[in-house]
């Protein structure tokens, strides 16, 4: 998840603890908007474990080239993040 925020690990661990006093700038809210809008568009589209385990699982789809959504998004930053939830939005819609 630290990755995903583009935070380090012991930011992260102070964020997860409720000891971080500092605000989220402009990117980290961003990533945030794009990570929950992927995380509820994934359980609006599947009724079970599957839509927590998708993001890990390796994805031949033309936006991950065999990686994870979560791998692929790390690697292409904010706007692969923004084009995952478009993704899922998509499917969601059936389209």
């Amino acid at each position: 998840m630290a990755a995903l925020l583009s935070v380090s690990s012991s930011t992260w661990d102070r964020i997860t603890a409720s000891t971080w006093k500092q605000t989220l700038n402009q990117d980290q809210m961003t990533r945030v908007s794009a990570l929950i809008g992927i995380y509820k568009g994934l359980h609006l589209l599947f009724a079970d474990d599957m839509a927590d385990r998708w993001p890990q699982l390796p994805n031949a789809g033309p936006l991950f080239s065999e990686q994870s959504p979560v791998n692929a998004m790390i690697e292409g930053g904010i706007p692969i993040m923004i084009e995952v939830r478009r993704y899922v939005d998509a499917l969601r819609g059936g389209l």
